[in-house]
């Protein structure tokens, strides 16, 4: 098998351990945001800490600051998409937190000065588009956790631009291992202290099978993902990551009896629509650059 057919492989697989994972932190209704955070990144961090041991990678890295920089906005997201899975129906977070890449190309043209091409304009516009159709302003309860999830994608789009920016100094393990250690620490006050958000709920069996499914789900898809990137570069893969909004929108009909109105399957063209924008532009980019 050629390696971008393995590559391919590993992505979709990846998109699809990313559903469940959204899908099971959205059926983990009476655990707190805080609980999920922590369960959804402990195993990652022992993964990660044996991975760095093992390969003998720098344990506190070379760019302190950004990597703890990457880590918090990593936190961000990931605290925003888990609050808005838990209000509005899983197809609708599981969209707006795929305009991740759309922000990564302002925030890169602004942070790193990498130009954008005009048929890159065209998918923002086309993305930004399909989120306000996914969102349909309107005043009422659902407004803001849409906001929310959109907000997750920003932060998401933060993080992918300074580990854009990390690629030249540190090890991805590293990268992990900071983002999992300062996620699964981070959590523990909301999960002890009264006065926080989010005091610890003992779980029940099904609810400690869920969880235990969460951080399993999300380190299965996490390493997935890396691999993938191994066999085919970001740029030729990053269009099968939008198989995620499929593997969402099935997984929310059949388990959670939630069916998208028309404005959200329109908003989902959009997204998916700009994606492919993205993409192409991203190989008309490389080569004019040969």
């Amino acid at each position: 098998m050629e390696n971008k057919s393995k590559g391919i492989i590993l992505i979709l697989l990846s998109a699809l351990f990313f559903a469940l994972m959204a899908a099971t932190v959205k059926s983990l209704e009476n655990i707190p945001v805080a609980e999920k955070i922590f369960f959804r990144n402990i195993l990652g961090f022992f993964i990660a800490l044996f991975m760095v041991i093992r390969k003998k990678k720098p344990l506190f890295g070379n760019n302190i600051k950004y990597l703890i920089l990457r880590s918090v906005f990593g936190l961000l997201g990931v605290a925003c998409y888990f609050y808005a899975l838990s209000i509005i129906p899983l197809a609708d977070a599981v969209i707006l937190n795929k305009i991740s890449p759309f922000f990564v190309l302002v925030l890169s043209a602004i942070f790193l000065n990498e130009k954008i091409k005009k048929l890159q304009i065209v998918s923002l516009i086309l993305a930004l588009t399909g989120a306000a159709l996914v969102i349909k302003p309107e005043f009422t309860s659902t407004l803001l956790p849409s906001i929310i999830a959109l907000l997750s994608s920003f932060f998401a789009g933060a993080a992918y631009t300074t580990i854009r920016h990390l690629r030249h100094t540190d090890e991805v393990e590293t990268i992990v291992l900071y983002f999992t250690f300062i996620s699964t620490v981070t959590m523990i006050p909301f999960l002890t202290f009264d006065f926080l958000p989010g005091e610890f709920v003992i779980p029940n069996i099904t609810e400690a099978f869920g969880l235990l499914g969460l951080g399993v789900f999300a380190t299965t898809a996490q390493f997935l993902m890396t691999n993938a990137y191994r066999f085919a570069p970001a740029g030729e893969l990053s269009i099968y990551t939008y198989t995620n909004i499929v593997f969402s929108t099935l997984i929310g009909l059949v388990i959670f009896l939630e069916v998208p109105d028309y404005l959200t399957v329109i908003g989902a063209g959009l997204i998916i629509g700009a994606g492919f924008f993205n993409f192409y532009a991203n190989k008309v980019k490389k080569l004019e650059d040969k």
